[in-house]
């Protein structure tokens, strides 16, 4: 009986997390969880909670380093995929699509975290909003493709783009991951938003002439 309850190291904390995700994704918004009620998910005892987490809010800082690994996996397939400058915009959107369907309750801890009462998760996810962000500015220098824009000009468009798709998240997990239909029109239009701010970006003056 007691070699049947050790666990591995680590074995009881990804259990946690993974039933805090589960919830989110039956409904529940994260910040009103309690440890109780994620402990009787993962089927452990809430004594157990504290040898992993101080508590909910530590929890979801955790959850949130895993959403960076997730978002750093979409922009590293990005990055290997979308070869073509004219096919950037529509090819990305398609793997954060893709992404967003395969991780559904990741993102909508981070969607739920934007807005949510937590603001240690709020500011870890803008964190790693601001990572991508940075990282996507780095990647049109790389690609030459808005050299006219000033730095901070260009880490502006980025962040707009990045706040667009984090609106346009909110649409996509809105409706049925199974409805092909819908999450194509919604792919469609986030990726015409994208086209106009990188139409407007092409045509802006950083000197403010």
């Amino acid at each position: 009986m007691a070699e049947r309850q050790r666990r591995k190291p680590g074995e009881t904390r990804e259990k946690l997390m993974g039933a805090a995700l589960a919830l989110v994704g039956k409904g529940r918004h994260f910040a009103s969880l309690g440890i109780r009620e994620v402990t009787r998910q993962a089927g452990v005892v809430p004594t157990s909670f504290y040898r992993h987490f101080r508590n909910m809010d530590d929890l979801g800082l955790q959850l949130v380093d895993e959403l960076g690994l997730v978002l750093r996996r979409m922009m590293r397939e990005a990055r290997a995929n979308v070869l073509q400058s004219d096919k950037l915009i529509e090819e990305s959107v398609g793997i954060f699509v893709a992404h967003a369907r395969t991780n559904r309750n990741f993102f909508m801890f981070m969607a739920q975290g934007l807005a949510g009462e937590s603001r240690a998760v709020q500011e870890g996810i803008r964190s790693e909003m601001r990572f991508f962000a940075s990282e996507l500015a780095n990647d049109l220098r790389r690609l030459r493709l808005m050299d006219h824009l000033s730095d901070a000009d260009l880490d502006l468009t980025c962040d707009l783009v990045v706040r667009t798709v984090a609106f346009s998240l909110t649409d996509l997990l809105s409706v049925s991951p199974d409805d092909d239909y819908q999450i194509g029109q919604i792919r469609k239009r986030t990726t015409r938003f994208l086209q106009m701010i990188f139409v407007g970006a092409g045509h802006w003056q950083s000197d403010g002439a």
